[in-house]
């Protein structure tokens, strides 16, 4: 079960929508449902308690079954984040214990709704309200060029080593390692317009 959905300690998991994946290490298109890699280009992480806080701000509007909420939240935030099952269920079951969601057997499902403690918190001026609005916001158009070009790169790495000489593989290296220094070099200039 991952763990942002109970709130623990580990916060590596994410979302995202099904990548590509093409070339290791590249992010050839994000991440896989529910799961964050690290440079994937995905626009933003889950943070811890963002499963609990969205099947709350979902149950304020009507009570569903679990899987209906999974696809409630995918719509809204346009298929960038779809929390898995294992993150969805484990979290209703915690909310469930706190007494801020009940449920009822609908047609062999089980339906979820807010009790009155859960409505409640909803209504805390603490709640932070829904995540997804933030999860949903436009990504920046270079980052599409980014990932078709990281794409690319990874499909012409992978010929050079299925196919390529000792020394243009060693070439290959080179530029490689020049191009990852070139990348970090950006990240430090001082002048961000520069």
């Amino acid at each position: 079960m991952p763990a942002w959905s109970d709130g623990s300690d580990a916060d590596d998991a994410g979302f995202g929508g099904r990548g590509s994946g093409r070339g290791p290490g590249f992010g050839g298109g994000g991440c896989g449902r529910g799961r964050h890699r690290p440079g994937c280009g995905c626009p933003r992480r889950a943070r811890r308690g963002d499963v609990r806080a969205a099947l709350l701000a979902l149950l304020v509007e009507r009570p569903m079954h679990g899987y209906e909420m999974i696809s409630e939240l995918a719509e809204r935030t346009g298929g960038a984040w779809m929390p898995s099952p294992g993150a969805v269920y484990p979290a209703l079951q915690l909310l469930a214990e706190e007494r801020l969601v009940d449920s009822e057997t609908d047609g062999g499902r089980r339906r979820y709704m807010l009790t009155d403690a859960g409505r409640q918190a909803v209504e805390d001026p603490s709640f932070a309200g829904p995540p997804w609005e933030s999860m949903s916001r436009p990504m920046d158009p270079a980052d599409t060029g980014l990932r078709e070009a990281a794409a690319l790169t990874s499909t012409a790495l992978a010929q050079v080593i299925a196919a390529g000489t000792p020394e243009q593989k060693s070439r290959a290296l080179e530029i490689l390692v020049s191009a990852r220094r070139a990348l970090y070099r950006i990240l430090a200039e001082d002048d961000p317009d520069h």
